[in-house]
């Protein structure tokens, strides 16, 4: 109504109605009317009922021909709805005065067409059709690319792959001999294997979702989530069994989510370490009699070939006597067959680099301290004794001399090394039992005396150092017995 009205009061349209030629001026006003507001038509027509405008241009100069057109050209307006020739529509009619609205010379027609429910019902199918297919095809693509994306995330497994794969490693994961215990950021459980329960005498409801400190107080395990470094190697106590862990952060792109800490019973390592230490240690000495015998054989040949006989005999019967009293020492005093293995070894190592290792006659071993296993004793012994074969194989000849001592009483096991070599600055006896400390320039030195220290401590034990008369230096060690003893088989 309101467009009719406005259209009604243009001067252009009041002049050109019901004059020759004036669709020229009117038709154009009318459709850039109807283009610019959305209706379906303007019609604008004289008092005859003849065209001056339509959206179809053929018609104009044609009669309306209209019943609802009557009360129009009788100088009223209204609103109407009628089928006509563009289809069904809701119509408003304006009088088109002129001479200050005194004389009316035509009539201005609106029309909104009304669309039916076909109409109404294929456009909403088509647009239905439409957002149907369009959405067809972007999930098809979707799809597409999403299952690509998740194949390659799985390394382009299949599911029934994946699942193969998992109980396989779950498998894997519980039949280790290791425990195995992750955590996440948070420092909260996040796997355990059967073997970490066992040790841990817990079940896996009692760990998962705790966080590690609150399990073992002083796990280290939360150190390495921080600072993103290995610990390997380490011995502790879980539930007074001595354990082997490994930790090592876990990363993912670079960064760290996590921590795995490995740890394995130490009880069957060090069964199997004092079996292989005892038999490396038979394995040295006889290497080391047969270069000897070598040189031995060699001097009583020469003897021979010289008609030296008494010589030769005396020479013989001197070897044997001494060979006789060190096994027969070691036999009789030491119960231990790792432990008198390494002090044979040890004992003829000495003779190939000329140097005396003199084994008090009183030394003896019958049964250990609670807190040291058998192949913990052989790294105190071992370490010690090389020790002072190193400091004295470059002094001059009559100082090449290491004497050992080893008095086993029913409150104490006491170690005593003595060695006639430059000595210890007393500035150093502490440093000399740093992990990595060393002076002999070599990648691999600088555990021995750290270990030494590092068992002597868990046996409650002592190390004194001490400066000996004439030089060198004197190593006693002292481990109570206590807490009671594990008695070892002769």
């Amino acid at each position: 109504m309101a467009i009719a009205r406005t259209l009604a009061q243009f001067e252009e349209i009041q002049k050109n109605i019901g004059e020759p030629g004036g669709a020229v001026t009117i038709q154009p006003i009318a459709e850039r009317t109807r283009l610019a507001t959305g209706v379906e038509y303007i019609v604008i027509v004289d008092m005859e009922g003849i065209r001056y405008s339509h959206p179809v241009e053929e018609r104009i100069g044609k009669k309306f021909i209209d019943v609802d057109l009557g009360p129009a050209l009788a100088n009223n307006e209204y609103i109407s709805s009628a089928e006509g020739v563009l289809g069904p529509s809701v119509r408003a009619f304006v009088p088109v005065k002129i001479e200050e609205g005194t004389r009316q010379v035509g009539v201005v027609v609106v029309g909104i067409l009304i669309p039916t429910i076909g109409f109404l019902l294929r456009t909403i199918q088509t647009q239905l059709y439409y957002s149907l297919g369009t959405g067809l095809i972007v999930g098809l693509l979707g799809s597409l690319y999403l299952a690509r994306r998740i194949k390659k995330a799985m390394f382009s497994l299949e599911p029934e792959e994946i699942a193969r794969l998992l109980e396989e490693r779950v498998a894997i994961f519980q039949a280790m001999g290791e425990g195995i215990i992750a955590i996440d950021r948070d420092n909260q459980i996040t796997v355990v294997n059967e073997e970490a329960q066992r040790i841990l005498e817990k079940t896996s409801e009692d760990l998962i979702g705790k966080t590690i400190t609150s399990i073992i107080p002083y796990s280290t395990l939360p150190e390495v989530l921080q600072t993103g470094e290995a610990q390997i190697n380490q011995q502790m106590f879980l539930n007074d069994t001595m354990v082997l862990v490994n930790k090592v952060p876990v990363r993912f792109k670079g960064e760290i989510i996590g921590a795995v800490a490995t740890f394995q019973d130490k009880t069957e390592i060090n069964r199997l370490a004092e079996e292989l230490t005892g038999v490396k240690a038979f394995i040295e000495a006889l290497r080391v009699q047969n270069h000897e015998h070598k040189n031995k054989l060699h001097t009583i040949a020469g003897l021979i070939q010289l008609e030296k006989y008494e010589h030769a005999l005396d020479y013989i019967f001197d070897l044997s006597e001494e060979q006789q009293e060190i096994t027969g020492l070691l036999t009789k005093n030491i119960c231990d067959d790792s432990i008198a293995g390494l002090l044979l070894g040890k004992y003829e190592r000495a003779k190939e680099l000329r140097i005396k290792l003199d084994i008090d006659r009183n030394t003896n071993f019958r049964e250990l301290p609670s807190c040291l296993q058998t192949g913990e004793l052989v790294i105190i012994l071992g370490n010690l004794i090389e020790n002072a074969l190193d400091a004295v194989r470059m002094e001059k000849p009559e100082r090449r001399k290491v004497f050992f001592s080893m008095l086993d009483t029913p409150e104490n096991l006491t170690i005593t090394v003595r060695d006639m070599g430059p000595g210890i600055p007393v500035e150093m006896r502490e440093i000399i039992f740093q992990q990595g400390f060393s002076t002999k320039g070599s990648a691999n030195c600088g555990l021995g005396l750290y270990l030494v220290k590092r068992y002597v401590n868990m046996g409650g034990g002592s190390i004194l150092i001490q400066d000996a008369n004439g030089g060198g230096v004197i190593f006693n060690i002292n481990i109570p017995k206590e807490q009671g003893s594990q008695k070892k088989p002769s």
